[in-house]
């Protein structure tokens, strides 16, 4: 795959005004849908707690190879946030299956990270129910908790998961957020204007307030643990994982439970990039992915 990754992030104004809403059970979602005719479709799935932003980086270059969808999901950032609301992976799940039935996309390949990689997971094991309608013909994944007992939250999400998780995001600051968000970075620190713009996604539309109803998306993991780790056991396609080795939550230890689970997987690693691959560490994602065309 060729092509660099661009050095200056888009604003949100930018990203924003490239894209379109889809409205589904009541809610308005953010979606960017770049046709490319000829080429196969690939949905990008983002992570939490952030948007379809984090694939700037990668969009120019991917969009000469595919047709690129990714849209933020409910409660992220450009996208509704229903307060209260009780937030699940398998409506996610829909909300995008649905998406692309709008678009008449019937296949795809995949793209997730972090949160992402969970609602892939359901992706997955909806296929393999048959219950779809869509046919994935490839999956990659980047960092995140795709084995509940390899995933290591820092103390914050822990604490957010728990009783006292609305009063934490009542008082969720600016600076402790970049705070955080710079302790799973690796060696290449993340530029102020990502911090910027992750911190104004998530202020959006109250954006603060559902995170402890979308931080839940741990305890599914374990709850679901046997559903979406066979998901991944029995996938078809060509399964890739992409990890950033320096992430203190999905790094080493995720590849080593991904070796002895998911043998049959292809495994690239990432020395010195942290938590978010894409943001740190773009044009290695991009050869990542040529070696697995």
């Amino acid at each position: 795959m060729t092509g660099s990754a661009p050095t200056l992030p888009p604003t949100l104004d930018q990203w924003q005004a490239a894209g379109a809403t889809f409205h589904w059970r009541g809610h308005a979602l953010f979606y960017r849908y770049q046709p490319n005719p000829g080429k196969p479709v690939l949905l990008l799935v983002h992570g939490f707690p952030s948007a379809s932003w984090d694939w700037w980086a990668l969009w120019p270059t991917l969009s000469q190879h595919y047709q690129l969808l990714s849209a933020d999901m409910l409660g992220f950032g450009l996208s509704d946030k229903p307060h209260p609301h009780r937030y699940c992976i398998a409506d996610q799940a829909r909300m995008l299956l649905d998406l692309m039935a709008e678009l008449g996309l019937g296949a795809a390949h995949i793209l997730a990270h972090d949160y992402g990689d969970t609602v892939t997971q359901e992706l997955l094991a909806q296929q393999l129910e048959g219950s779809t309608g869509v046919h994935w013909h490839s999956v990659t994944l980047l960092n995140g908790g795709l084995f509940p007992e390899a995933h290591r939250p820092l103390p914050i999400q822990r604490l957010m998961a728990g009783p006292v998780g609305p009063l934490l995001a009542r008082l969720l600051g600016e600076r402790r957020f970049k705070a955080s968000l710079r302790r799973i970075w690796g060696e290449t620190p993340p530029t102020e204007a990502e911090l910027d713009t992750l911190w104004q996604l998530l202020c959006l539309k109250r954006g603060q307030r559902v995170i402890p109803g979308l931080i839940q998306y741990m305890a599914e993991r374990r709850q679901h643990r046997t559903r979406w780790v066979d998901a991944l056991q029995r996938t078809e396609g060509p399964l890739t994982l992409i990890d950033g080795l320096a992430d203190p939550i999905s790094g080493q230890t995720l590849v080593d439970r991904f070796r002895q689970l998911c043998p049959h997987g292809r495994v690239v690693t990432l020395p010195g990039v942290g938590h978010y691959p894409q943001l740190e560490a773009p044009q290695a994602v991009l050869e990542a992915m040529a070696l697995s065309d």
